[in-house]
């Protein structure tokens, strides 16, 4: 008892002494220096900067949402018109644009380098562009539907043109071959022009097919099979009466 009592002790001791260091070391420690008025007004007038800032976003914005809604539905009503493009517009706002334009049922696609003059065109559903204006407007070209039309002519003449002159070189250019198929295999067709001279010969083997053909009547072939199997029978009797015999000598 008196051990473990001595026990306790130290370990009180010791967890004094613990706490003792703990606290002279924070003791020695510094606390931030406190912030001057100066720094708070500023910081205070930057707050409210950020949220002016804010709020004149915001308020831009739905200006800019109503001014677009305000043209889709002019352009919606102009029967006239076929496409309606809009100047360069920041990213954002060309993202409006395109969600107003979804909303309303049309179509509207963005072309242009960004930050330079990337802008938003914006066409009905009945004349939305294909794939051939997407690409030339893509690639900054200025579309003309007459232009491309002749092009296509001119493209499929000249594909036709050299699609006959492959052909024409193809008639012209005889293959000659470089030797005698004859001569190079003449030690395997030898014999052939003596067989086709001499022709197709029973005694070598040979029989045609017109004397192949079975030419005995239904009655004959069915005397022939009666004939056969009376044949196997007996075969078959003598057979057994050899084995009979040769069991009877044994015994």
């Amino acid at each position: 008892m008196r051990l473990q009592k001595v026990c306790c002790d130290l370990d009180s001791f010791d967890s004094l002494i613990t706490m003792d260091l703990l606290g002279s070391i924070m003791g020695s420690m510094t606390a931030p220096p406190a912030m001057s008025q100066k720094e708070k007004d500023k910081r205070k007038k930057m707050r409210e900067m950020q949220k002016k800032m804010e709020e004149k976003t915001r308020v831009d914005t739905e200006k800019f949402r109503e001014d677009v809604e305000k043209k889709i539905n002019s352009f919606i009503k102009d029967d006239k018109s076929a496409k309606l493009e809009f100047p360069p517009l920041e990213k954002f706002q060309r993202a409006i644009l395109h969600e107003v334009s979804e909303v309303a049922g049309l179509v509207a696609y963005s072309f242009g380098e960004e930050d330079v003059d990337r802008h938003t065109v914006v066409w009905k559903k009945e004349s939305a562009p294909a794939e051939e204006e997407l690409a030339c407007l893509r690639a900054g070209k200025r579309w003309d539907p007459d232009e491309h039309a002749r092009a296509k002519v001119a493209e499929a003449a000249e594909e036709e043109a050299r699609r006959t002159e492959l052909v024409e070189s193809r008639k012209r250019k005889k293959v000659v071959p470089k030797s005698n198929y004859r001569d190079k295999y003449a030690h395997l067709t030898a014999g052939a022009d003596d067989v086709a001279r001499v022709g197709n010969n029973s005694s070598y083997g040979m029989v045609s097919a017109e004397e192949k053909k079975d030419r005995r009547t239904v009655e004959e072939i069915h005397a022939d099979m009666r004939a056969k199997k009376k044949r196997q029978k007996l075969e078959e009797g003598e057979e057994e009466e050899g084995v009979d015999n040769e069991e009877g000598d044994n015994s």
